[in-house]
């Protein structure tokens, strides 16, 4: 029926699917190899380069583990065999991935949207070195892995100075001497890729069906980073946990992440109220939160603004911040993001 949205794109198995995303042969995916069916393409290729390092996988991405060719039973099924990524970024020591939010609204024509108000940061459980490959906790990321708010080298800047896990990743490569942009456009390219390599295929799927515009399909997509910047794309999930019971501080991001997408497919419009008292806390900072407020890393960030708010350029750092300067700023946050159609055509602070 036109009135009604579905929650899932019938042929996003495509992407979604482990097996099939890995052995895709597209840029940014490590090389994979389908078992049994690849068996002979896996020997030829290491062989070629017999120092190179292989993950097995299933496609429920359990009993994930670095393997020797030699002990990889090639006659199994249901698994697949990808090239692992042995120099990866580490922050604090640790490994870590980036979950990118994205939103498929239609399919013939196209249209896909990447939330770009937060990225999902997960580290490993213990440091990388020294490396053990029978130690799972130092490369694979999963249920129980280390928080953002638990990582050192990111502490100030996520605990004290109220960056989201997006710009305080920012900030630290910054501090490193490091460009983030080229992490974050060789991202949206790789998402990209896969998403129009794969639409043909969900466009078949689309044809048993009546209507196309019913559907609409949130994914989040996993990557890696190299120690040079280089992205790596690990896998997508359909229907990503956006559950906070194992993190409650996550909350806040998944009820932004739900509002936001609700919002772009129609499902739900800005939350109105009838007067013009406050809403409820938690409604409030799912419109806008501190972290959407933070500024300025380098400077909040810098000896200046650590040891006193004495200098005008530490006024909109989160430790230095005014009670009224934080509700201007929130106020000011929320007709920008709801303005429509509407110019801004003066905007100026007093002296």
């Amino acid at each position: 029926m036109p009135h009604q949205r579905v929650n899932h794109f019938p042929g996003s198995g495509y992407i979604t699917n482990k097996v099939t995303m890995a052995t895709s042969n597209l840029k940014y995916i490590p090389i994979a190899f389908k078992l049994p069916d690849d068996s002979k393409e896996l020997l030829e290729y290491t062989k070629k380069y017999p120092n190179n390092s292989f993950v097995q996988k299933d496609n429920f991405h359990r009993q994930v583990r670095i393997v020797k060719v030699e002990d990889i039973d090639l006659k199994s099924k249901g698994s697949f065999v990808q090239l692992y990524v042995d120099n990866p970024l580490l922050i604090s020591g640790r490994r870590f991935d980036i979950g990118i939010y994205t939103v498929i609204t239609s399919v013939e024509p196209l249209r896909m949207y990447i939330y770009n108000g937060e990225a999902l940061l997960r580290f490993c459980p213990e440091k990388y070195h020294p490396f053990d490959p029978k130690n799972l906790d130092k490369y694979v990321v999963g249920d129980d892995y280390k928080p953002i708010w638990e990582i050192p080298d990111l502490d100030y800047l996520y605990n004290t100075l109220g960056f989201n896990m997006k710009e305080s990743l920012n900030a630290y490569l910054e501090s490193i001497g490091e460009n983030p942009t080229f992490v974050w456009t060789q991202i949206e390219d790789a998402i990209r890729t896969v998403v129009l390599d794969k639409e043909k295929y969900i466009v078949d799927v689309l044809k048993k069906y009546k209507s196309k515009r019913n559907f609409f399909e949130l994914m989040r997509f996993d990557f890696v980073v190299d120690e040079e910047l280089n992205i790596y794309l690990l896998e997508a999930n359909m229907s990503p946990n956006l559950s906070s019971a194992h993190y409650p501080q996550n909350s806040l991001m998944y009820q932004q992440v739900l509002y936001n997408v609700l919002r772009l497919v129609g499902v739900a419009e800005p939350i109105v109220k009838n007067t013009l008292a406050y809403r409820s806390k938690s409604e409030e900072k799912m419109i806008v939160s501190d972290k959407d407020l933070a500024v300025y890393s380098e400077t909040c960030n810098s000896q200046l603004c650590r040891r006193s708010c004495t200098s005008p350029l530490c006024s909109l750092c989160k430790t230095c911040l005014a009670a009224d300067t934080r509700q201007y700023l929130m106020q000011a946050y929320k007709e920008h993001m709801h303005k429509g159609d509407c110019k801004e055509d003066i905007s100026s602070i007093y002296d």
